[in-house]
């Protein structure tokens, strides 16, 4: 049976259910124009971990490199929909409008999905980054950049995950997944196992990333927290050993 539209749940697991996938709007094109772009470094963190915890106060500024390419996203967003970003998690949601855009032009120009995808990577894993506390990696090829985690031991590849969201498939040796402890995986899933289905375009975006992220996160620090490990921090010598 062709055309059909795939869902997944929010551990990953795909299946099929026969629908017709929804239409795509039309690009305007990314803009570079030099819009006002919010300093990164001077956005104040967001209190998404365990309510009992405080909020996070150990985010030092990202790479030079990142502070540039999330700086591109901005410019990009502003130029098309007129709205700043602010590196706050609400902004995820026009992140998600401007990935649904760009994926039609990709098809066009193909030549894009790099300059698109390591923006709306950097600014993405930025939201997260100052949300739950953690550094990049940014050593060598794009495809092994990195966000690692501090306050559990969670780390991934957000421009593998913008990558994923602009094709709408897995991509291949990015580390677009959640790479976390092996004995912690089992009940990861299992709490994103419960959650619906979701659409497959959606499945990819952003803010649905970051949701399945934050799931994650909370799992793990509950866990730490039962085992007696809630002050451990992980640096960036525990994910490179």
């Amino acid at each position: 049976m062709g055309g059909d539209d795939k869902t997944k749940g929010l551990n990953g697991h795909a299946h099929v259910n026969g629908r017709a996938p929804a239409p795509v709007d039309e690009p305007d094109g990314p803009d570079t124009a030099d819009d006002d772009v919010p300093d990164s470094e001077n956005i104040e963190t967001a209190d998404l971990g365990p309510s009992d915890e405080g909020p996070i106060s150990e985010v030092e500024p990202p790479p030079i490199e990142i502070r540039e390419l999330a700086a591109a996203c901005v410019r990009f967003v502003a130029s098309r929909y007129k709205v700043p970003l602010d590196f706050e998690v609400e902004s995820l949601a026009i992140v998600d409008q401007y990935v649904k855009d760009a994926r039609a032009e990709i098809t066009v120009r193909p030549e894009s999905l790099e300059l698109v995808q390591d923006a709306v990577g950097a600014y993405f894993g930025e939201v997260v980054r100052q949300a739950f506390g953690g550094s990049w990696f940014c050593v060598g090829d794009k495809d092994a950049w990195r966000v690692d985690l501090r306050r559990v031991y969670l780390t991934f590849n957000p421009l593998g995950m913008a990558r994923e969201a602009l094709l709408l498939e897995t991509a291949e040796g990015w580390h677009a997944h959640l790479e976390m402890d092996p004995g912690e995986r089992e009940a990861v899933e299992a709490r994103l196992a419960i959650l619906p289905d979701v659409d497959e375009a959606e499945y990819y975006l952003p803010s649905t990333r970051f949701e399945v992220i934050a799931i994650a996160h909370d799992q793990l620090r509950v866990q730490m927290m039962a085992a007696g490990h809630g002050d451990v921090r992980f640096g960036p010598e525990d994910y490179r050993r």
